[in-house]
């Protein structure tokens, strides 16, 4: 009640200041709040179920900002402080990023190590119903809440994927701990994978970059930079992981409505990595915050980008606290990558594409030709060996029986396994034979 007498003295103001005095294009704001006022009337006091002031409100307030764009929302006092909780990298929930799309719920990206993930839900996947009931005509919101719930419930989604049959997947929230920096050696290379950016980012991509210096020393060949799936998070962690690996230069600008800058960040002097090179890996799930630190490094050729076309999420969303009632998601500007570009809905291309894809052990049987096998080949010098008019012409090195390699315990006799062929990554795979081709390059062209 005391909502809703507030809205009428705003209209009955509004009613007192259109006279000559009030511009056109204000009467006709004053016109279309006199609408709202009445429709919110009607509804309220005329509507099958009864429905409370706050809920009419805050629809109303929702659904004003979602017919911008899909990442303006409002969110109410609880929403609110669960997003504050999940930048500081911890939430309940089943571990994915979504977005609205065609009228659907679509995966954005699922995080590491969480119920999603483990399920094997991926970027793209669709979900057209949660617990049974379509998300058609759903706010964003509301299927976010019906996602979330109590830890160790069960919520059944229907998932449709590509061309192929629509399946269902049950999930068990849990609570999300999100481990935004995980790293690994591989040889001499330094595997960083960032899976989003929240307030403990930059702090775990520093230390991992010490823990590579420490262990590697000048051995240290370079850094795998692991960005996909990534969908995003805080920018200004984008901006500081972007400078771990700048010595100057721009870093990313934003502009507003009118077009003009607003705001620009430029890197400070000190290069983590130290100079050497990296590569990139971004897919179909990397946006926002991501696309920013793959972008500056693209830009600075400070490192080669793979992989696949990234997200495109190209805009800034500034969160409006209102008071003990939430706050509002806005989307206030575009961001720009050093060279001008905006990837809004477009994404960031690959230097290099490569799509992902499975590894398939080669027939170790097959047969194959080489030098050797061509009739009248050179045999290959070896010291000790006779000389040419001692050795016999039509000679052949004593065939030897074949050694079988011990069968493992899961493996039958005769058959080898590739070990766990389908579980390799294959981008990360050319990414890692990339950082060694130029390594190698390097090295050669100092040497000359």
């Amino acid at each position: 009640m005391k909502r809703f007498a507030i809205f009428a003295s705003v209209a009955a103001t509004a009613l007192l200041l259109s006279g000559p005095a009030v511009t056109e294009k204000s009467s006709d704001t004053y016109k279309q709040l006199d609408l709202f006022g009445a429709v919110f009337e009607r509804v309220r006091s005329s509507y099958v179920d009864k429905v409370t002031d706050k809920k009419l409100i805050e629809s109303a307030i929702n659904g004003m900002l979602q017919s911008l764009d899909p990442h303006s929302s409002y969110m109410d006092a609880e929403s609110f402080k669960e997003m504050q909780v999940q930048t500081k990298g911890e939430f309940g929930g089943l571990g994915m990023e979504v977005t609205l799309d065609k009228g659907v719920v679509k995966v954005v990206a699922p995080i590491d190590d969480t119920p999603a993930a483990k399920a094997g839900i991926q970027a793209g996947d669709y979900i057209t119903h949660i617990d049974g009931k379509s998300v058609a005509g759903w706010t964003l919101k509301e299927a976010v809440d019906r996602l979330r719930g109590p830890i160790d419930t069960k919520v059944t989604i229907k998932v449709r994927r590509g061309e192929k049959d629509p399946f269902d997947v049950t999930l068990t929230r849990a609570v999300i701990t999100v481990k935004s920096v995980r790293s690994r050696i591989e040889g001499n290379i330094g595997i960083l994978r960032i899976t989003s950016f929240t307030e403990q980012t930059d702090m775990g991509v520093r230390e991992a970059l010490a823990g590579f210096k420490q262990k590697l020393g000048d051995k240290w060949m370079g850094i795998v930079l692991d960005l996909r799936n990534n969908p995003g998070g805080l920018l200004d962690q984008a901006i500081a992981v972007s400078d771990e690996f700048l010595d100057t230069g721009e870093i990313v600008s934003t502009r507003g409505r009118d077009g003009k800058v607003t705001s620009r960040f430029n890197a400070k002097k000190g290069d983590g990595a130290e100079g050497r090179p990296i590569i990139v890996l971004v897919n179909g799930g990397s946006a926002s915050a991501s696309e920013i630190v793959a972008g500056a490094l693209q830009d600075h050729r400070r490192g080669i980008v793979m992989g696949t076309q990234s997200f495109g999420k190209g805009s800034v969303q500034t969160i409006v606290p209102l008071g003990n009632q939430g706050a509002m998601r806005l989307t206030t500007a575009r961001y720009y990558t050093p060279s001008g570009r905006s990837i809004q809905a477009v994404g960031v291309s690959p230097d290099i594409t490569v799509e992902q894809g499975k590894f398939e052990a080669a027939n170790a049987t097959e047969p194959s030709r080489r030098e050797r096998d061509l009739k009248g080949a050179l045999d290959a010098p070896k010291e000790g060996e006779k000389k040419p008019d001692e050795a016999k012409p039509d000679a052949k090195p004593e065939a030897k029986p074949e050694a079988k390699p011990e069968a493992k315990p899961d493996e039958k006799p005769g058959e080898k396994k590739d070990e766990k062929a389908a579980d390799k990554d294959y981008q990360m795979e050319r990414a890692i034979d990339m950082l060694k081709a130029i390594t190698l390059y390097e090295t050669r062209k100092a040497q000359r």
